[in-house]
């Protein structure tokens, strides 16, 4: 993943539309950077993983809705 400083992050966070939270994460230069979370309406956690410019990389983890992990994907480039 390529290097940004912390001050060049912007804490970014979206919203289903009746206002729960569907992602949290960070933006470089209006992109997807760093390390991201996505969440279902019930506000348990759905996937995690990592952006490098907007794009997909390394592993990627996907929670059930108890909370545990059942998936892992590779997406390479990390």
């Amino acid at each position: 993943m390529t290097d940004v400083a912390d001050d060049d992050l912007e804490p970014y966070e979206k919203l289903h539309r009746d206002g729960s939270l569907w992602a949290r994460g960070q933006l470089y230069e209006g992109a997807e950077h760093g390390y991201w979370e996505f969440f279902r309406k019930d506000g348990t956690l759905m996937r995690s993983g990592s952006f490098d410019r907007g794009a997909q990389v390394g592993e990627w983890t996907t929670y059930d809705k108890a909370g545990a992990p059942y998936k892992v994907t590779d997406m390479g480039g990390a």
